[in-house]
């Protein structure tokens, strides 16, 4: 193809997917009531003595404030957005993914469906798990008001802490698939990987306690342990992935990773030395 026809795909595959996260939208301005309940549930949760403390909760009820007029039609758009684009998403990553697979290799397809394939629900277990902890994060945050002292907690304000929490749980499981990518483009070997196994192992415990609000263990377990479960994961993809690469320069000396993938000798090395047709030469 021309630039001008990859311009022209290019419009095409954004244009349709602009219009499925204008329908996604559409479609969450009429479900984000019930959207808002489950994202409300870990404030009402908290205990009526805490909430009366900062003067939040009214005749038994959670209540958050808005100062405006407009700052209803704000959160409407606001959740109708982030809906929108979450129940695309599928759509859209579609779009893109048409756009960019016909450059790619055999390989590079079957890695991009791993990718695609595996960030969307690691970043769901991180909400998922963020969903449990919000409940102690909010409770440390309202213990740390100083006394005589009222909290007016505004829905934006909520919102925001409320999407802070998501994002990084969210993309704090995303860490294991980065390893994965950079062990698959060479950077990382599981050499160097078990070399820093106790740093890497550290760093997660730590940015759970910076990232969690609460100084409780619980918040904090529940995003470093699963954390660390899946880089142990990755760590056992590096080292059979090493062991793999070395299978191969064994079976076929001479030749590069690149030419044994061209010739399709990749796929069982061992079962291709005891054949007569097996000879990489």
């Amino acid at each position: 193809m021309s630039l001008v026809d990859h311009i022209r795909e290019l419009r095409d595959r954004v244009i349709k997917a602009a219009l499925a996260a204008v329908a996604g939208m559409v479609a969450g301005w009429f479900i984000q009531s019930a959207i808002w309940n489950v994202l409300l549930h870990p404030y009402c949760s908290l205990p009526a003595k805490d909430l009366a403390k900062q003067g939040l909760g009214g005749n038994g009820q959670c209540s958050l404030a808005v100062f405006g007029v407009f700052d209803g039609l704000f959160i409407h758009l606001k959740l109708a957005v982030v809906i929108g684009l979450i129940v695309s998403s599928p759509f859209w990553l579609y779009q893109l993914w048409a756009f960019v697979a016909p450059g790619l290799h055999k390989r590079e397809r079957r890695w991009t469906y791993f990718f695609a394939g595996s960030a969307i629900p690691l970043f769901a277990l991180g909400g998922f798990i963020a969903y449990f902890a919000m409940s102690k994060g909010l409770r440390f945050l309202l213990g740390l008001i100083p006394p005589d002292t009222h909290l007016v907690l505004s829905i934006d304000s909520y919102l925001s802490y409320t999407v802070a929490m998501l994002l990084i749980f969210g993309l704090a499981f995303e860490l294991p698939l980065v390893m994965v990518l950079l062990k698959v483009a060479g950077v990382l070997t599981h050499e160097r990987f078990a070399k820093w196994r106790r740093m890497i192992i550290f760093g997660v415990f730590a940015f759970a306690a910076i990232a969690t609000p609460s100084p409780d263990p619980i918040s904090m377990l529940l995003l470093a342990v699963p954390c660390v479960l899946l880089v142990e994961l990755a760590e056992v993809f590096s080292w059979a992935n090493d062991r793999r690469k070395a299978r191969l320069a064994t079976a076929y000396p001479g030749l590069t990773e690149d030419e044994i993938r061209e010739y399709g000798l990749d796929e069982d090395p061992l079962a291709s030395i005891g054949s007569d047709d097996g000879d990489a030469t």
